[in-house]
């Protein structure tokens, strides 16, 4: 199509993304296991079964096609849509050999320079108490084939890049980053629309719609894989949507959208990556510290750990949404008291919310677990100091012990090795 989107076509959009993907994925499944393609059960993993892993090839046609149909065919379309094939050609390289990380950064630095290079960059924002920023103006050095790269190239490279390894991460239960991509594709394609970005709300709708599709056969239990070829593909959709749709607007508090639809990510991914350099390990290496890993060790099944998440995702959209159209101020720093009351309510749901699941989940849940364990094992109350002291090793090291209530031996994940080994001999 030609010419600028209507809003309708953001909904036509996301239904043909979603139905072409859905019919798409045994085909990819087929060319999976032909190929070879398949994921292997693990120590990290919590499927049992060989899986294909190149089901994010059905997301990839289902974008492509619905891209065509519904985004103008100009320029800065065909360059996010080549920039959404590398992509997926680089995820699909690493599904079937297992590429270095460098290599993988370099694809997907590759596939981000794309759009960027095309118009879809953060050239200027606005900050309360300090103005106008101008990233454009600050010239960095000259590319081959490029040009010119100034500050702002630079760093909407970067932000993209974040958002591709963020959803990459986070894709370690079965269903869970499509179900989080649905979520935030829909919510930014709402953004988008009301900022009158309709291109990028057609963008963000051909993701969440992707996704969509895809999770059909991806919900647990999983019958296949997106693999880093559909988990790449979507990050670098939402990272590309969330500056052409959000960023680019001089609204100050569209700076906060990408980050609050994308807090669940972003602080699973900003946790472990902590958790790593504390223990000297590269950031890249895989672990066992993610969110859902941490509630499979405390006796969360795939579905109730994905009805957490995608809980805590969905109210933080929510509260981004609310960002958005709740008239609480009238950006001249006039607040409306009802409406700022209103606001406020949003946020403390918000908060509540990211509390219980944190804190609640991670300490008083694991807490009850360890002292029934313990008094299995021993036939008596064990010492309430002796819990505390063992929860807190645990969260703190990422080490989650267990006690056999037979044998009473004590066994642990080991956050060097990633494997189940005895750590101490039985307690008492």
């Amino acid at each position: 199509m030609s010419g600028r989107p209507e809003d309708v076509d953001v909904a036509f959009a996301f239904l043909v993304a979603a139905v072409l993907a859905w019919l798409l994925v045994p085909l990819a499944e087929r060319l999976a296991r032909r190929v070879g393609a398949l994921d292997y059960p693990n120590e990290r993993s919590i499927h049992s079964e060989p899986t294909p892993k190149l089901s994010g090839l059905a997301i990839l046609i289902a974008v492509l096609v619905a891209g065509y149909l519904f985004l103008p065919w100009v320029p800065l379309t065909r360059a996010v849509l080549a920039g959404a094939i590398v992509i997926a050609v680089v995820g699909a390289i690493d599904d079937l050999f297992d590429l270095p990380a460098a290599l993988k950064l370099l694809g997907q630095t590759a596939a981000a320079m794309f759009p960027v290079f095309n118009g879809v960059q953060v050239a200027n924002f606005t900050l309360p108490f300090v103005g106008r920023v101008e990233l454009d103006s600050v010239e960095l050095f000259h590319a081959p084939l490029v040009g010119q790269v100034h500050l702002g190239h630079l760093l909407t490279v970067i932000g993209i890049v974040v958002v591709i390894n963020i959803v990459n991460l986070i894709d370690g239960v079965d269903g869970l980053a499509a179900g989080v991509c649905v979520i935030a594709g829909a919510t930014l394609a709402i953004v988008a629309v009301s900022l009158e970005r309709t291109s990028a709300g057609v963008l963000a709708a051909l993701a969440a719609g992707g996704a969509l599709g895809f999770l059909r056969h991806g919900f647990p239990p999983a019958s296949s894989f997106m693999g880093d070829t559909g988990s790449n593909l979507l990050g670098y959709l939402l990272g590309v949507v969330a500056i052409q749709g959000a960023l680019k607007t001089n609204a100050v508090i569209a700076l906060f959208f990408p980050l609050v639809i994308l807090a669940v990510p972003l602080l699973d991914t900003g946790f472990v990556i902590a958790k790593r350099i504390k223990y000297r390990q590269p950031i890249y290496r895989a672990d066992s510290w993610h969110f859902h890993h941490r509630m499979a060790n405390i006796g969360f099944s795939q579905r109730r750990t994905l009805a957490y998440l995608y809980g805590w995702t969905l109210v933080l959209a929510l509260l981004a949404l609310a960002l958005r159209f709740v008239p609480y101020s009238d950006d001249h720093g006039n607040f409306d008291a009802l409406w700022t009351a209103v606001m406020i309510v949003f946020l403390l749901a918000a908060a509540a919310a990211s509390v219980y699941l944190v804190v609640t989940l991670e300490i008083l849940k694991l807490r009850t677990t360890r002292f029934r364990q313990l008094l299995g094992a021993r036939g008596r109350p064990p010492d309430e100091a002796e819990v505390d002291a063992g929860v807190a090793r645990e969260l703190e090291t990422g080490t989650f012990e267990t006690v056999d209530p037979q044998t009473g031996e004590w066994s642990a994940v080991d956050p060097e090795t990633g494997e189940f080994e005895a750590v101490r001999p039985p307690p008492g």
